[in-house]
């Protein structure tokens, strides 16, 4: 006679995986039946145009202060007196250009706003700053006391 020595109260090492079929199976059929649904659209009769011509690309215009105050609109050194007529001229070629401004560092903050007046008095709202990115080493150094 062959002793039993499983126990009554021992725990199953089994899975009973019927339920978790069961939720998957019901899951599908679910994802089954709304899916129709959801790719269905409202049609609409579009109507039928003649082809436009693609928008003119905007001209991109490097401006830079130096160190010491001057303008240069491409490279060029601009007298800030003629400045706002030269830019005027550049705004009757492209009616809206982007301008990109290359200020140092060391330039004095006010030179950079009486720049950005006359730009703003020509009506040129397309601007931005370009910068150099730091390192996260070269930004510890800096942050430190």
């Amino acid at each position: 006679m062959a002793l039993n020595t499983r126990s009554e109260q021992s725990a199953m090492s089994e899975i009973n995986v019927t339920p978790l079929v069961d939720v998957m199976l019901v899951l599908l059929i679910v994802f089954i039946v709304t899916a129709p649904l959801l790719m269905q659209a409202v049609k609409v009769n579009l109507p039928k145009t003649a082809a436009v011509s693609p928008m003119k690309p905007t001209k991109t215009i490097q401006m830079a202060i130096d160190a010491q105050g001057g303008v240069f609109i491409d490279q060029r050194l601009i007298h800030f007196e003629t400045l706002e007529a030269e830019l005027k001229k550049i705004t009757a070629q492209d009616a809206d250009p982007n301008i990109q401004i290359h200020a140092d560092e060391s330039v004095r903050y006010g030179r950079v706003a009486q720049v950005m007046a006359v730009l703003q008095r020509v009506g040129i709202t397309k601007l931005g700053f370009v910068t150099t990115p730091v390192s996260r080493s070269e930004l510890a150094e800096k942050n430190r006391p």
